[in-house]
């Protein structure tokens, strides 16, 4: 029998207890039970909970772009461990179709990218599973769509995924949600609709780790920065306007890495909401509920709370069932889709309400058809080690004229206009792991970043020179002008100077009868390029994704067939190779 010290925690019933357990085991089952209790005691101070596992399986498979859709599987994965699932998270980058045949129960998470196309990283999947040719019978399945609906092709990606897999034999389980930008109360009812109907599993206890301490704010309680810096970065005889911004995150706990991305949470400017105003006839001063915030006026809930200028199909539809317009009607037609989007072109919302005006109109109707103001994503332009609790960006201030009104980004004329320095503008931390540095410091890189889509090339080198990295870098730039456009040359030139930047090759499209951009100097410079390549250079690439990237993709693999001695097929397969192993990333809008 085991004796217990006079001063044990324990009542006498409790020793008699225990002593007769412990007295019964091996030293080998002593020295188990030892550890478990050391284990739970951990996990009691940590914060752990204690949670069921069972056989019943769970897989998330997600395709992200910007990394909305991995976020939302990870939350859905904490969520299935909690509930005893034997939960697998899977990127379709890491992914083939033949995986999903033993998935259990398969939650799909898949943002569209672009005009209806899958994410990047999510592409050979996609293809894959459009080209069927397995069985998915047994598989359960519900699909996240995210999308955009300014866009046409709302959530097409996702949509894609639900038929083919239902056509491969999966059984739907739950209808699809497609979620515009504003996704967390869309995703939310998805959510609960899925546990309530897959209920917990139920098995032997297991210790599920407590998560780790992070900054209590993000997208729902963003953190109110303070602008420490605002300045113009292009010269004021540039044709366009370029912005450095200098945030503070001191005590906000918020951290990031180089090619992470800022969020800005933005207002319209007071102009674009009297315009607004005006075109709908409606008192400003007229309250109105703002779903989940309580009731504000009109015109403060059209400057803060809501988008009034992206002009979608899904808005003219609402509208027109408020007009009754039958001229309105017949433009949203399918046979008149494709005169719908040439006359959205340049127009806004104001111009709906113009062009088929509503009698009778109430403040609430509007206001209830309308979408919440998005945040605006703006690759981070700074390492935190050279600038600790601050975060930079690099903002062009979009204005233009159509249809004969003056226009301007919600945005970036915001931070243009209406953030000077000591103001306050709400911030949160969107991470992008698919826009990271080597591991290995001595790996070479190459960016390839026109115009703003230099920011993230700047925390990249300047990363590189506070951790002294070894490995080379190559920067190619390009903008309209040399003397009015070249953003941040005095950094750029101290870089090469210090060696932190091995080389930079620079395009500068106007100062030239014909024009140069970054691909034509990639071309020039394809052996050298090639010879990075073969030494294990990573190639990078962030700005305009409908014309520039597609063009450096283009030259990178002309460079692949001319100096790699390859066949287009076999160039292809090298990029998608790249791409694979993270070699070859894009940052792209």
């Amino acid at each position: 029998m085991i004796e217990f010290p006079t001063h044990a925690p324990l009542s006498d019933a409790q020793k008699q207890q225990l002593g007769s357990v412990l007295g019964n085991l091996d030293p080998h089952q002593t020295a188990w039970v030892s550890g478990f209790l050391a284990g739970v005691q951990t996990v009691a101070q940590s914060g752990a909970v204690a949670a069921p596992v069972s056989d019943r399986k769970l897989t998330v498979l997600y395709g992200t772009e910007s990394g909305n859709s991995e976020e939302l599987a990870e939350q859905l994965s904490k969520a299935g461990k909690k509930k005893g699932f034997k939960v697998n998270v899977a990127n379709m980058a890491d992914s083939k179709l033949s995986d999903l045949a033993d998935a259990g129960t398969l939650l799909v998470v898949i943002s569209t990218w672009g005009d209806g196309e899958p994410p990047e990283a999510a592409e050979e999947f996609y293809n894959e599973l459009m080209g069927g040719g397995v069985s998915l019978e047994g598989v359960d399945f519900s699909v996240c769509a995210l999308g955009d609906t300014s866009y046409d092709q709302f959530c097409q990606t996702g949509k894609d995924f639900d038929l083919q897999l239902e056509k491969l034999g999966a059984k739907r389980i739950l209808d699809r949600v497609d979620c515009d930008v504003d996704y967390d109360d869309s995703v939310a009812v998805w959510s609960k609709e899925v546990w309530s109907l897959l209920g917990d599993a139920s098995a032997s206890a297991a210790v599920v780790a407590a998560p780790a301490a992070v900054s209590s704010y993000n997208k729902k309680n963003p953190f109110p920065s303070e602008i420490l810096e605002n300045q113009l970065l292009s010269c004021h005889d540039s044709k366009k306007e370029t912005i450095h911004v200098e945030l503070s995150l001191e005590g906000s706990g918020l951290t990031y890495q180089p090619g992470d991305v800022l969020a800005v949470l933005p207002r319209n400017a007071k102009d674009v909401v009297d315009s607004f105003v005006k075109a709908s006839g409606l008192d400003p001063r007229v309250e109105v509920d703002v779903k989940g915030l309580g009731t504000k006026s009109f015109e403060h809930a059209l400057t803060v709370d809501f988008d009034i200028t992206g002009l979608s199909r899904k808005i003219a539809t609402a509208w027109q069932t408020i007009t009754e317009s039958k001229e309105l009607a017949a433009l949203l037609s399918d046979d008149s889709k494709a005169e719908f989007k040439v006359w959205c072109e340049g127009r806004q919302i104001e111009d709906l309400l113009e062009t088929y005006p509503a009698a009778n109109l109430r403040s609430q109707q509007l206001i209830d058809i309308l979408r919440k103001l998005p945040p605006r994503l703006y690759s981070i332009a700074s390492s935190s080690k050279a600038h600790p609790d601050e975060v930079h960006l690099t903002v062009a201030a979009v204005r233009y004229d159509a249809h004969e009104k003056s226009r301007k980004g919600v945005a970036s004329t915001f931070l243009a206009d209406d953030a000077p320095k000591g103001s306050t503008v709400s911030v949160y931390m969107h991470v992008n792991k698919n826009f990271r540095l080597p591991e290995n410091s001595e790996t070479p890189i190459i960016m390839v970043g026109p115009g703003t889509g230099i920011a993230p090339f700047r925390a990249f080198v300047e990363e590189r020179a506070e951790t002294g990295a070894k490995g080379g870098s190559w920067l190619f730039f390009g903008d309209q002008h040399y003397n009015e456009d070249f953003l941040y040359q005095l950094e750029w030139q101290e870089h090469l100077k210090n060696g932190d930047l091995s080389r930079i090759d620079v395009a500068f499209s106007r100062d030239q009868p014909e024009k140069v951009y970054v691909q034509h100097l990639l071309a020039e410079r394809a052996a050298d390029v090639w010879q990075w390549l073969e030494k294990g250079a990573h190639f990078y690439v962030c700005g305009d994704a409908s014309k520039m990237a597609k063009d450096v993709h283009a030259t990178l693999l002309s460079i692949v067939v001319s100096e790699g001695g390859m066949r287009e097929e076999e160039a292809a397969a090298y990029l998608a190779d790249m791409k694979k192993d993270k070699r070859y990333q894009r940052d792209v809008y």
